[in-house]
């Protein structure tokens, strides 16, 4: 049995983890951490991180960019692995995250999806085939009205899988609108959509000659996060310090 600790715990996507982790007999949450205890979890809920001492195997962390810094600071206190989900964090941030894997061992990715991840590994390995063989590559995603990024950081990682697959010297192009002039032949198109309240829909275009292959990928709900960071959990449980991803995951 892996033991968790839910940090975020009141939030929407906290409550999905909470959801998935109480139908899955190989783990459980012990405690929760997070700025408001709504008081509706069976576990108990620690407004003040410093004051959870349960026993655990790792934390999975769905919260916010301003909650990271007091996180790593407890994790690296209690020698605690770290699934870390949140996103938009500042380049100070990053530095202490890296600093932190120093001394325990943290799985951070831009998408917590299995499915996302698995696509990123076929991408490297159609690029490599196809990028010599004249294929062109373009990234297309669609996200919900509210979005403010764009394009989104999983668009990116999937160019730059394809980038890495095609030998690494590609750049990404991400408006045409100002050029007049024929598409590179070592340049990514990366386009964002925004619309509706569609959870995440990304794209993936090799065009050759009087051929096209696609990869696609659609996010019908965020419960898919959630799942992804419960088997990273798993995975990261008893892991030496270092930095991991959701590619060491799927293997």
């Amino acid at each position: 049995m892996i033991n968790i600790i839910l940090h975020g715990c009141s939030g929407h996507m906290g409550a999905v983890v909470t959801d998935i982790v109480a139908a899955d007999a190989d783990i459980q949450i012990v405690a929760g951490i997070d700025a408001v205890d709504l008081g509706n979890r069976k576990y108990p809920v620690y407004t003040d991180a410093a004051a959870c001492r349960e026993a655990a195997d790792c934390i999975v962390d769905f919260s916010t960019a301003k909650a990271i810094d007091a996180l790593l600071d407890y994790a690296v206190s209690r020698s605690l692995p770290v699934v870390l989900c949140t996103t938009g964090l500042s380049e100070e941030q990053l530095q202490k995250v890296q600093d932190s894997s120093a001394k325990i061992a943290i799985l951070r990715s831009a998408n917590m999806s299995l499915g996302v991840n698995l696509l990123l590994k076929l991408l490297k390995q159609a690029a490599a085939t196809l990028s010599p063989a004249g294929f062109d590559m373009e990234v297309e995603e669609m996200h919900h009205r509210r979005k403010v990024d764009a394009p989104s950081g999983t668009a990116i990682a999937l160019a730059e899988a394809l980038n890495e697959g095609a030998g690494g010297d590609y750049t990404f192009t991400y408006d045409r609108s100002q050029r007049r002039a024929p598409r590179d032949d070592k340049e990514i198109g990366v386009s964002a959509l925004r619309g509706g309240t569609v959870v995440g829909i990304h794209d993936v275009v090799f065009a050759g000659q009087d051929e096209v292959i696609e990869f696609k990928h659609t996010a019908y709900s965020r419960a898919i996060f959630a799942k992804g960071a419960v088997q990273a959990a798993k995975f990261l449980a008893g892991k030496e310090a270092g930095m991991y991803d959701m590619a060491d995951v799927i293997g």
